[in-house]
């Protein structure tokens, strides 16, 4: 018995920078239905944000972005709930929940849910079922530690609230859910009828009669690979790349600015996807064309997918075999194992008491979901539920290495390649760099531009003017291995604009194996356009960082930003680096100044809130 239930909405809204927010989205949408609930699912920038004041109960979950921002998705959102034109209590009638996903190794922990939470309660009245949960990163559960108990406090809050129909029950877990889609085969729609997808497409014994290939759409844009090239030694440890993407001259390009970011959208590997097939059986059938059809209002076909799908076509380009599981991933599985000790086994890992095990065995390892279904081989999934057990691939986020003026029509990346080893025999590659390092000069790349973090300070209006250079403040950029990427493009920006008062802070392990670009610097230090500054920690017994780099050069740089109102930009790992590099410049100002510890600090997020000191790290 699956519920259905059209007088008891239930609105999640989500916002997403990479993808897990929807996750927990769907997921408390699929215990929402379990309560007869009739759940909508929306990101924050998809909803009418007129509708809000006649919403019975919203549960909103919300990511958290850079050094503490929300995603792109809430901001025109958030902008709504800031108008001053609101009443107080505009939202008294309805109920509200907040998740937040973040990591409390950032300053400002899970801060769009804080303050979403608090204009949603203290300025505009909405009543809060429970208090704000925090995710975090950092636990050794992940998100789930945060999570799990978050729920069990809210479901039955919300029961009080709103019961139960008359003569309803919690459906149960142990119940094979709903699908999210039917499939159909050409013009057969009985086969929709008869229960097709209830059996493995092992048995079903059609045979291939041609493939369909994917098309981007509209709102992707197609670059062609001119260049792959590996930037670091041979022999170094680390296989950092630069690549070169010619974009099409005849397809109108959105706005594009240094320090923007390019979304790429990997694909699977065709000889691993000619495994999952072969494991899976389903070599036969593999380009047999099929369709998809939603079983309830609240699911939709994903626009990017072609219309018809294969099974190739599927798990190439469009779902994420090769990730990481979830925990939803071992509950649904143990549905369609044939073996009772795999099935119990299953239901273990996903059980809240599981979870220590759970991580142990996958989490810890990095097992992936093929991984997975490779060791419980007695799961013969339907394919109607092979798009609720693996979720999609998500895009990946680059730092365009390249400045819009100096390069026209063409996108540099420097990327590292994800390789790494764990106590599985196998090595371990991320599912986007493994795919971008095979890339050959003419293969396409399915990608999209968004407007990144870093802001220039304005630039002389022509290059040609030696009267002008004084016009733009000096600039000090801070890019420790691939974090020079944007680097690289804001200032190619400014010396093509004739600013020249640059200045790099560049940190990598080794001058001789790991200095990205270093020609290129040089020649700008030759021509007067760059004064370099580099850290490389392991060319010398002690450890130089640059943060030591820094606070070495304090003169200089508390002359650029304090004296003659420069801008500082950092960009790279979020672990330690961007605490360490605040810590210097506040020692800069400290120093220089003279100042008090407490003062020195108190400019530095002086320029911070001006805009003059700009970070955009990740982790």
């Amino acid at each position: 018995m699956h519920p259905q239930h059209s007088s008891r909405p239930f609105l999640i809204l989500y916002a997403s920078e990479t993808g897990t927010a929807q996750d927990v989205a769907e997921r408390i949408a699929r215990e929402a239905r379990r309560r007869w609930f009739s759940p909508t699912v929306l990101s924050m920038d998809e909803y009418d944000r007129s509708q809000l004041i006649d919403e019975p109960i919203v549960i909103f979950v919300c990511a958290t972005t850079g050094q503490g921002a929300e995603p792109a998705t809430m901001t025109r959102f958030w902008k709504f709930l800031l108008r001053k034109s609101h009443p107080q209590n505009i939202l008294s009638n309805t109920r509200i929940a907040v998740f937040g996903l973040g990591d409390s190794s950032y300053p400002k922990f899970n801060f769009p849910a804080k303050k979403l939470h608090k204009r949603l309660v203290a300025g505009l009245g909405a009543q809060p079922i429970l208090d704000r949960g925090d995710g975090d990163d950092q636990h050794y559960l992940g998100l789930d530690g945060a999570l799990d108990p978050w729920l069990e406090e809210l479901w039955p809050k919300v029961l009080q609230l709103f019961p139960l129909p008359p003569g309803k029950e919690v459906v149960s877990a142990d119940i094979v859910p709903l699908p999210s889609f039917e499939i159909s085969y050409g013009d057969d729609e009985t086969q929709q009828q008869d229960g097709l997808g209830d059996v493995s497409f092992a048995s079903m014994g059609f045979k291939g009669n041609g493939s369909v290939s994917a098309k981007p759409t509209a709102a992707q844009l197609s670059a062609v690979v001119r260049v792959n090239r590996r930037l670091t030694a041979a022999d170094h440890f680390q296989d950092v790349r630069h690549f070169e993407l010619a974009l099409d001259p005849s397809v109108p390009l959105p706005s594009h600015h240094p320090g923007d970011i390019l979304v790429v959208q990997p694909q699977n590997l065709p000889d691993e996807v000619a495994r999952v097939i072969e494991h899976f059986g389903w070599t036969d059938i593999a380009d047999t064309p099929f369709t998809l059809r939603p079983t309830s209002p609240d699911v939709r076909v994903p626009a990017s997918y072609p219309t018809p799908l294969t099974i190739r076509i599927l798990l190439t380009n469009h779902l994420d075999i090769f990730g990481r599981p979830r925990r939803y991933f071992f509950h649904l599985l143990s549905f369609f194992t044939t073996d009772p000790l795999h099935a119990e086994k299953l239901r273990e890992l996903a059980a809240p008491q599981g979870q220590q095990e759970l991580y142990s065995y996958a989490h810890r390892p990095r097992r992936t979901m093929f991984e997975v279904l490779q060791d419980f081989h007695s799961a013969k999934v339907p394919l109607k539920h092979l798009l609720d057990l693996i979720p999609p691939i998500r895009p990946r986020s680059f730092s365009i290495a390249s400045s819009p003026t100096a390069r026209p029509g063409q996108i540099d990346l420097c990327v590292a390649i994800v390789e790494y080893s764990t106590k599985l025999k196998a090595p371990r590659a991320g599912v986007c760099t493994k795919w971008m390092k095979r890339l050959k000069p003419g293969d396409i790349v399915r990608c999209a531009i968004k407007r990144g973090t870093l802001r220039l300070p304005p630039l002389p209006p022509s290059s040609s003017s030696s009267s002008s250079l004084s016009v733009s403040p000096p600039v000090v950029c801070v890019g420790p291995g691939t974090g020079v990427a944007p680097m690289r493009a804001l200032l190619q920006e400014r010396i093509a604009a004739g600013a020249r008062d640059n200045v790099l802070v560049f940190g990598s392990r080794y001058e001789q194996a790991d200095f990205l670009y270093a020609e290129e610097w040089r020649a700008a230090v030759q021509d007067g356009a760059l004064t370099l500054i580099t850290a490389f920690s392991r060319d010398q017994e002690d450890k130089i960082y640059v943060q030591h780099r820094i606070a070495e050069s304090s003169a200089l740089i508390y002359d650029a930003i304090a004296v003659r109102h420069g801008y500082f930009l950092l960009s790279g790992n979020a672990s330690r680096m961007p605490v360490d590099v605040t810590a210097a410049l506040v020692e800069c100002v400290e120093r220089e100044a003279p100042t008090t510890r407490e003062e020195a600090e108190r400019i530095v997020a002086g320029w911070e809130k001006d805009g003059r000191f700009q970070m955009e790290c990740w982790s």
